[in-house]
């Protein structure tokens, strides 16, 4: 059943606690509208958040809760995930504050797979200090995979543009033996089904980039494209997908062919990223397409540099809890009308 207004629960990871994830949660939870729309659940410590809500001058008031029946609608909740304290310096990588960011990240994970939450929202976690023989994952994204049923797949989203991608967090040199005909048409399959039922759009139009410069120009800088993509486009096209490709990346950007697709995918990832960024960087969302569970975050990293000095801008965190709050009712609908073609007429 899809909910409505304040009903809907957020779930919000902390992040790494010295980078400006927590910074950004609570400047996007300052907007008192927010809570027309959701209740928020920050999956931390009570004490903490509120020493943290001093160091950024942050003037909004939590509800500390030990357990999630415990939830307050139309409040910002805090669920004590642990009890001790933390060592908090803002700006400084450190070992044992990842280890909470990954605390926080599984409570909220299992809160989602349980449905205690209705979706999640990540804060950034730096990928190197949350590393552990209990965690081993490059990050959100590939632990989400395990957890939650579907197949992952990163989407970037702004209001224009919708980045995918065929391989992730890869190493370059291993990128082109990873491009199979499969992992294209899992890709395209999975991005066409969350246009239809995430993003309202009936008939997606999806744009395939091309590996190699040029996009291999026929063959003479690479055999990618002639092997592997184009014939995979082509079967796909006799399947019924609208799949065009491959293009050639940097003209493709360049002359904003994006706007005549509603989904691009990119080979590898910063093939779709650095575009991606220079067009949308402070307000695109990262999306967990793919899953049958909801999980959007942020379009930057921790960014130490700039951590406890209220310099953080929160436009891409708000952006991401709006996001994943159109997703859900999306999606709710979507299914709905799945189980009852007449829903939208017998709703009037």
């Amino acid at each position: 059943m899809c909910k409505k207004g304040e009903n809907i629960i957020v779930g919000i990871s902390i992040g790494d606690m010295n980078g400006i994830g927590p910074e950004v949660i609570l400047k996007s939870l300052e907007d008192t509208r927010m809570m027309e729309l959701c209740t928020p659940v920050i999956f931390a410590n009570a004490k903490l958040i509120s020493f943290i809500r001093k160091l950024v001058g942050c003037t909004i008031s939590v509800h500390g809760i030990d357990n999630l029946s415990q939830i307050q609608l139309g409040k910002i909740n805090v669920l004590n995930v642990w009890k001790e304290g933390v060592n908090i310096e803002p700006g400084k990588s450190d070992d044992n504050v990842g280890k909470y960011a990954i605390k926080s990240f599984i409570a909220a994970t299992e809160a989602l797979k349980n449905n205690k939450i209705d979706l999640l929202v990540t804060a950034p976690i730096n990928k190197y200090n949350i590393q552990s023989e209990d965690f081993q994952f490059p990050g959100h994204t590939d632990y989400l995979n395990q957890e939650i049923d579907g197949e992952a797949l990163m989407l970037m989203i702004s209001e224009n543009l919708r980045v995918g991608l065929l391989t992730d967090h890869l190493p370059l040199n291993e990128v082109s033996e990873a491009i199979t005909p499969e992992l294209i048409k899992q890709k395209v399959k999975t991005i066409n089904q969350s246009l239809i039922q995430d993003f309202n759009i009936l008939k997606p139009k999806i744009a395939i980039l091309g590996l190699n410069p040029h996009s291999g120009d026929q063959g003479v800088i690479g055999k990618e494209e002639i092997e592997t993509i184009f014939p995979t486009i082509k079967e796909l096209l006799n399947e019924g997908y609208i799949v065009n490709g491959p293009f050639s990346a940097d003209a493709f950007f360049g002359n904003e062919q994006y706007n005549n697709y509603d989904a691009v995918i990119a080979c590898y990832h910063d093939q779709g990223l650095i575009p991606f960024k220079s067009i949308s960087f402070g307000e695109g969302v990262n999306y967990t397409a793919g899953l049958e569970k909801i999980r959007t975050s942020p379009d930057h990293g921790t960014a130490y540099d700039i951590a406890g000095q209220d310099k953080a801008k929160h436009s891409s965190f708000t952006e991401a809890i709006y996001t994943a709050l159109d997703i859900y009712k999306n999606r709710n609908a979507y299914l709905k009308s799945k189980e009852n073609p007449l829903y939208e007429i017998n709703k009037n």
